[in-house]
């Protein structure tokens, strides 16, 4: 799966066992770039993605002319459930990032198709996603894709420091 952009095409791909320092350096600068008051743990959490292999499959944009990683996306594999947040019929995403020096070139929506393109695939009628709610812009992305807010799934975490953070849900119901 391509994208165009005037001088490079991204090409989507499973990330590589050596490649997830640099996911987790890409995800870490897009989320901090954005973000400034995210708790300290999970900046942390974010320079480390190969914690979630038991759960998830990573997936990158690499810009095909230079080689870099511009992206990413992780897929939480078929048959997992987030302790019984994600339907057995759904796919469920996380840590959709593009690295801050590729932004406005539909990176994330490329990523974000290809995360509906992999649930087609798999038979399944929906894809989810948490989001906290300073992610305006992620917000705006995923209602131009289709996804609505799903309130009533929604919840409330306590964080290490003791804050709580809503995280919103958003689906896409995908046809049968």
């Amino acid at each position: 799966m391509t994208a165009a952009h005037p001088s490079s095409t991204v090409r989507i791909r499973g990330a590589l066992v050596n490649e997830y320092p640099a996911i987790g350096a890409l995800t870490h600068a897009a989320y901090t770039h954005d973000y400034g008051d995210l708790p300290a743990h999970y900046r942390e959490e974010l320079k480390h993605p190969e914690a979630l292999l038991d759960a998830f499959d990573f997936f990158v944009a690499e810009d095909e002319s230079s080689g870099e990683l511009v992206g990413t996306i992780a897929l939480l594999r078929p048959g997992l459930d987030q302790d019984g947040r994600i339907g057995s019929d759904e796919l469920c995403f996380r840590l959709l990032a593009t690295h801050p020096s590729a932004r406005g070139r539909g990176i994330g929506a490329e990523l974000t198709r290809f995360a509906v393109d992999q649930a087609r695939g798999r038979g399944q009628r929906a894809v989810v996603l948490n989001s906290g709610p300073d992610m305006v812009g992620a917000h705006a992305l995923y209602r131009k894709l289709g996804f609505t807010r799903r309130a009533e799934r929604e919840d409330t975490i306590v964080l290490p420091d003791g804050r709580t953070l809503q995280l919103l849900t958003f689906v896409l119901d995908l046809p049968h």
